[in-house]
């Protein structure tokens, strides 16, 4: 049954406009996205997720609609989740992607009123010898990038060193229409995202005392088509939370939001509800 979809606006506790689309009735859920996108890439899974939920989708700061702040911090990001469940009553289930995951993660951990959890492949690296995720001088070399006005550049290193995507690969995108200017315009967030994981990706087990706060039932899900580094992190997770589950789901890769959210829909909602 189609759902009606309302835009709107909350100014978040530094004064910062956040743009996010309401869609649906039922238990309320947050859709937190990954680097380098913003609610379009998520916007088919809130449709889908909105016959069953009332579903919050909104530009993460510096993104699409939303305003900025000249100082970043992750606790501003987590105001902002904050500011947007209580739009839906002050409870609600998150949703995030990657990074987005993380993000989602630390705002459970902050007591923000988080239901639950729906994670897809955060993107910890827990072993050293894995050859999973970015080098350890990344950060620096992403700011120098970005520094300089190369966009582009810092796009490229970051799909190509911290996803481990292939250099041809990245090549193709560049001849999509509209995609590669999409994301050079959303370069700037990068270092964002890198600060969202922290020290989590240098080949560490995960450490207990960082998310003991986080006691809702959580579900942890990976492509099966996915590097071995997602699975890793996934288990390692679910076996630190007091009430997580680890699922595999058959044939879904990294960018299973965008390229398979109708695949994904049905684990959420069934979790969610």
């Amino acid at each position: 049954m189609p759902t009606t979809s309302t835009t709107d606006t909350v100014v978040t506790r530094d004064g910062t406009p956040i743009a996010f689309q309401r869609s649906g009735q039922g238990p309320a859920v947050v859709l937190v996205a990954s680097a380098l996108a913003d609610r379009r890439d998520t916007r088919k899974l809130a449709a889908l997720l909105s016959q069953h939920h009332t579903v919050v989708n909104y530009d993460r700061r510096g993104r699409g609609a939303s305003g900025d702040h000249a100082h970043y911090a992750v606790e501003r990001e987590i105001d902002d989740i904050a500011a947007l469940v209580e739009q839906v009553g002050g409870s609600a289930a998150l949703f995030g992607s990657s990074s987005g995951a993380v993000l989602a993660l630390r705002a459970a951990a902050a007591g923000i009123g988080v239901t639950k959890l729906a994670l897809y492949e955060p993107p910890f690296v827990v072993r050293r010898d894995s050859g999973f995720g970015p080098p350890a001088d990344f950060g620096e070399r992403l700011a120098a990038l970005l520094a300089s006005g190369d966009r582009a550049g810092a796009v490229r290193a970051f799909m190509t060193e911290a996803q481990g995507m292939p250099s041809a690969l990245v090549t193709m995108m560049r001849l999509v229409p509209g995609v590669w200017s999409t994301l050079t315009g959303l370069a700037h967030t990068l270092p964002y995202d890198l600060a969202v994981m922290g020290d989590t990706q240098q080949g560490r087990p995960l450490r207990a005392e960082d998310w003991a706060a986080v006691t809702c039932p959580t579900l942890v899900l990976t492509g099966g088509r996915s590097p071995a580094g997602f699975h890793d992190a996934a288990r390692a997770l679910a076996d630190l939370l007091p009430h997580a589950e680890h699922r595999t789901l058959p044939k879904l890769n990294h960018g299973a939001v965008m390229q398979a959210p109708r695949k994904l829909a049905p684990v959420l909602t069934e979790f969610l509800r």
